[in-house]
Formats: C-alpha cells, sequence, structure tokens
C-alpha cells in the first residue's frame, strides 16, 4: 500500500474531512492535497509527518481510541513508497560531497549509470532515487576510487568527522562514505550553523563600542620601514603583515587595498597576540576610508574556510570590502602571499607543507609597488564575486537584481524568521499600519514595498515553487520574542511589531495565499533557530541572507561550495 491509499484510509476510518486534518496539523490545505493525491510523500524523519500522525491520533481519540500516533507513524513506515533511509538527508549529503570535493559530475553519472539530467534533477529536489541505499553505494564506490591525494582526504576526513587513517584504503573510504550519505550530517551543517549564529547575533553598534572605534585615531607619526626588507620563519612573517598595515595607514595614498592568501591560518592565529594587532591594523585601514578588496581562498577545508569567514563579519558590515574568490583547485605545491596598497606592497612564498621556511618580502620602492599592483589586479581581474554586499546606500542595486532574477527558473526556499510580507492581505496591512505611531511617508514606503513583494512572488509562482518555512510560534514564546514585519528589504530597521492576534490572523491569510496559489508551499516547522535574519534561496543560483537590523544588510551568495552548504543546511528543530 502506498502513503497516499493509507492516509485516505484513515481519513475515511475515523470521518474527519482534509479541512479538520489542516486545522490540527497546521499544514496547508494544498500540502494535504498533494499527499492524499500521491503527488509528495513526506520524508520519514520530517515535521510534516510528525504533525499528520499526531492529527489523526487527536481526531481518533474519540472515535477510535485504539489509533495512537505510534500505531499511526508504524502504518506509515510500512508503505511502500515511504523509505527507511532519509532521502532529503541524502540529496542534502550527495550535493555537500560532490561540491566540497570538487566531484567531476559527468564522470560520476558515467560510473553509477545514471544521466545527467537524472542527477540534476536529484540534486535540486525534484526527483528523489528510487532506491536511496543502492544509489549511495554507487556514489560512495565512485568516489572512494577517486579521491587518493592526501589533500582530498584531508577535506573528506573533515567532512565526515573521521581521521585521515579511517580513510586510508579504499573499501574503508567506501563505507565511510556509504555511511555518512544515509545517515550523517557531518561538519558542514554544524560550521553554516555557527557562522549564520554569529551573524543573526552580531551588532555592528556594540561591536564598534567594544573595540572603541569611534575612539580610534589614524595616527601621522612617520613610520620607520627600509625601502624593501625581507621576513624568514613565522615571527617575522606575522610581523611583516603588521609592519604592511602600519605602512599602508601611515601613507598619503587613498588607493584601493587588494589582499591575497592562500598560506595556512593555523600557525598564526594560535599566536596569543598577533590575530588581536591584526584585526586592530585592519580596523584602522577602514578608519583612515581605504576600499579593501579581499580574494579569500576558499580551496581549504570548510571548517577552515567558515571560520575565516566568521572573522570577516565585522568588516563586511561596513560596507568597505568586496570579497571574491578564484574558480577551481588551485595548485597543492606552492603557497602564495600578496596584499598591496598605495606606496607599499608585500609577496610571500612558500612550499605547502612547509610555511614555516618561506619568505615574505616587503617593499616600497615605487617601481615594484607598481609591478606588484599589475599582479594584484591581474589577479583581481580573474577572480570572482564571491558575494554581494547591499547596505541602504544600494537598495536600489538589490532592488534591480531581484527583479532580474523573476524570470530565472529554478525552485526558491526560504527560511524566514518574519511571516512574509506579500502573503498580508492589502487592506489588513493598512489597519495593521494604522494602529502603530508612524508617519505617513513610513506607512506609504511600507504599503509600496509590500505590494513589490507581491509582484515579485506573483511573477515567480507562474512557472516556478516558492517554499517558505516559517517557525510556529505558541502564545507563550511570543511574549517573549514578540514578532515583528518583515522590512529589511526596504532597510526599515525600526520594530514594528505584532501582537499574538496579528500574528494569528496573517498566518491565517498565509495559508489561505498557498490555497490560491498552487506553486507556494507554506511549511510550519518547530525550529526557531533565528530572529534577525531571513534566508532566500534560488536553488543552484544564489542565497540571499538578510539581515534585519543593527545593521539592515544583505549578502548574497555565488560561491558553489558556500551556496551550497547553506541550500543543504536544515535548522535545528527545537525540542518542546
Amino acid at each position: 500500500m502506498k502513503f497516499n491509499e493509507r492516509l485516505n484510509d484513515y481519513i475515511e476510518i475515523i470521518n474527519c474531512t482534509a479541512k479538520d486534518l489542516c486545522e490540527i496539523s497546521g499544514l496547508s490545505a494544498s500540502t494535504i492535497s498533494r499527499y492524499r493525491s500521491g503527488e509528495r510523500v513526506p520524508e520519514i524523519n520530517s515535521d510534516a509527518l510528525e504533525r499528520i500522525c499526531e492529527a489523526i491520533a487527536i481526531l481518533a481519540e474519540n472515535k477510535q481510541p485504539n489509533i495512537t500516533k505510534k500505531s499511526v507513524i508504524d502504518s506509515f513506515l510500512e508503505c511502500d513508497d515511504v523509505s527507511t533511509a532519509d532521502r532529503e538527508q541524502l540529496r542534502k549529503n550527495f550535493n555537500t560531497l560532490i561540491s566540497i570535493m570538487n566531484i567531476n559530475v559527468s564522470k560520476l553519472c558515467k560510473y553509477i549509470n545514471y544521466d545527467s539530467s537524472t542527477i540534476f534533477r536529484i540534486k535540486n529536489g525534484s526527483r528523489q532515487p528510487a532506491e536511496p541505499v543502492k544509489f549511495a553505494e554507487s556514489v560512495a564506490s565512485c568516489v572512494a576510487r577517486e579521491i587518493e591525494d592526501d589533500s582530498q582526504i584531508k577535506i573528506l576526513s573533515e567532512l565526515l568527522e573521521c581521521s585521515k587513517e579511517e580513510l586510508s584504503d579504499n573499501s574503508k573510504r567506501f563505507e565511510k562514505i556509504k555511511e555518512w550519505l544515509i545517515d550523517g550530517k557531518g561538519k558542514s551543517d554544524n560550521n553554516i550553523s555557527n557562522f549564520l549564529d554569529k551573524l543573526n547575533e552580531f551588532d555592528l553598534n556594540e561591536y564598534i563600542k567594544a573595540i572603541h572605534f569611534d575612539e580610534l585615531k589614524v595616527p601621522t607619526l612617520p613610520f620607520q620601514l627600509p625601502k624593501s626588507k625581507s621576513y624568514f620563519g613565522l615571527k617575522n612573517m606575522m610581523q611583516s603583515e603588521l609592519d604592511f598595515l602600519k605602512a599602508t595607514v601611515l601613507s598619503k595614498s587613498m588607493e584601493q587595498v587588494i589582499m591575497y592568501s592562500d598560506m595556512p591560518m593555523e600557525s598564526m592565529a594560535k599566536d596569543a597576540d598577533f590575530p588581536k594587532k591584526w584585526m586592530f591594523g585592519m580596523a584602522m585601514m577602514l578608519k583612515k576610508g581605504l576600499h579593501l578588496n579581499m580574494i579569500h581562498n576558499v580551496d581549504r577545508p570548510f571548517s577552515e574556510m567558515m571560520l575565516g569567514l566568521e572573522s570577516y563579519i565585522p568588516m563586511y558590515m561596513t560596507g568597505q570590502i568586496s570579497p571574491y574568490y578564484i574558480k577551481g583547485i588551485q595548485n597543492s605545491v606552492f603557497l602564495h602571499f600578496l596584499k598591496v596598497s598605495g606606496t607599499v606592497a608585500l609577496s610571500g612564498e612558500a612550499i605547502s607543507g612547509y610555511h614555516s621556511d618561506g619568505k615574505y618580502y616587503l617593499t616600497k620602492s615605487k617601481d615594484e609597488v607598481a609591478y606588484y599592483n599589475k599582479r594584484a589586479n591581474e589577479l583581481l581581474s580573474n577572480a570572482h564575486s564571491l558575494m554581494d554586499i547591499y547596505r541602504e546606500d544600494s537598495v536600489s542595486a538589490l532592488n534591480a537584481f531581484l527583479f532580474s532574477d523573476v524570470h530565472t527558473e529554478g525552485k526558491r526556499r526560504s527560511i524566514l524568521s518574519s511571516l512574509p510580507l506579500y502573503t498580508m492581505e492589502e487592506n489588513y496591512l493598512k489597519k495593521f499600519l494604522e494602529k502603530h505611531s508612524l508617519s505617513e511617508a513610513d506607512k506609504q514606503n511600507i504599503m509600496s514595498y509590500a505590494e513589490q513583494q507581491r509582484n515579485i512572488a506573483g511573477q515567480i509562482l507562474k512557472n516556478n515553487i516558492i517554499e517558505d518555512e516559517i517557525p510556529y510560534i505558541t502564545k507563550e514564546e511570543f511574549e517573549n520574542y514578540p514578532m515583528s514585519l518583515s522590512l529589511s528589504g526596504m532597510f526599515y530597521e525600526n520594530d514594528i511589531l505584532y501582537t499574538y492576534k496579528d500574528y494569528l490572523e496573517h498566518l491565517k491569510q498565509s495559508l489561505k495565499y498557498a490555497e490560491k496559489h498552487p506553486n507556494y508551499i507554506f511549511k510550519q516547522t518547530s525550529a526557531h533557530t533565528f530572529r534577525n535574519l531571513q534566508i532566500i534561496i534560488h536553488q543552484g543560483q544564489w542565497v540571499m541572507i538578510s539581515k534585519g537590523k543593527s545593521p539592515a544588510i544583505h549578502f548574497i551568495i555565488h560561491h558553489p561550495k558556500l551556496r551550497e552548504a547553506i541550500e543543504n543546511f536544515t535548522p535545528p528543530m527545537q525540542e518542546s
């Protein structure tokens, strides 16, 4: 028997309606309809399946007391189309594996005997493997055979959270990869969660006060440095970076700064004083008003890449940094370092695995700085945007990007901390705003912004799916953390708070919106991970992380490894 047949049997046995099931479960009518028709099957460990089973048990309580939540779950697990493997987790892990390990998809397709279009649909979630365990075994066999390089095994061990010794031969790699594909969550979820947590909690104003940024004075005293100098050994290399920062801050030049390094970070990060001095020097460059072009090396273990990005959050918030990356794997033999400002350049080189035996060279020679500056700009011309950062002064550019994306095919999925503005009815929004002490200009701007959001959503829903994931909030939770109107897209940082009655009404209107729009999926979850972030995913294209305030800012991420890690991120469920 299939899931939809068993579900319809329960509805008939307990003599309830689909509407009753919607109201008790909190799932939309369109979702229940898809389950009843067999168009969709909930995942085995999903919140949706949990809600359906609980709702059936509640509705059966006075009619069929032998029907319990456990008996309903057990009966659904016996259905032919409900797999014991979590297919959605398998899809996420599959995407993470091929992205982080840079697996050649064409070669993979030939090995596992799948055509590329099927793999593409499995990746974006529009199709699931018929036999998930067999699919995982085939993928694991291919990847285990392809990965032999020591640096790749190191990255794989990071992902699978095991030692390199546990991946020492093909058969061990196969077992570990297969096990992880089916059951594991790996470190990428934790690293992404840490990154998003820091972004969610970060307050630029508090950070500025903590480091006394407003009180910093850009020094004007001369800094005595030879025209050129070579540095050997880690301690001197760290000093060379600080010397570069000092020379840049004290020069009269306001030219942009270009910075690139694929040197390992661990040894320098362990030093007690260097990170603080380095961060102070970076803060001084920003205080001076310099624009920094950071070319990040993302060809690192995922955890190390995310650690680096976390440390840049305060600087990204200033709007004075443009982050880039170089596509493709860089060679694993030579290490490089290049930082150039208007009057000084710092270049470094080393052999992979022997960082401390390398050499850093700092120069103020006009000809040499010109040479390194040209080299840095050539490197920048080959770089791609790691993420586009939009602050209040670039609202028109953000709107242009979102409007241009409307007609691009692909599913949109959002992890939201507040209900979507476009599902609130226009008349209700108008009444809602009247209850708050807002200027007429603010009211009109919000109404216009809401209309813009309705138009964008309407255009997308004509041909593509939008799935919004919203936390369900009890009255008690709401009293502790009241929800505010979602206005980060218009860079409105003041809280316009719902009452619990407003929240329930908007929730009702969102469910109604889902009924009217077949391509709209409104999903309520028990996850309350972020209260100041909205994550919008255009699968396979980009991810936008929007921070509501302190300050309001939007990061649109393009890099495949980082984008796919966020695409596959699942907010942890909260225990009730």
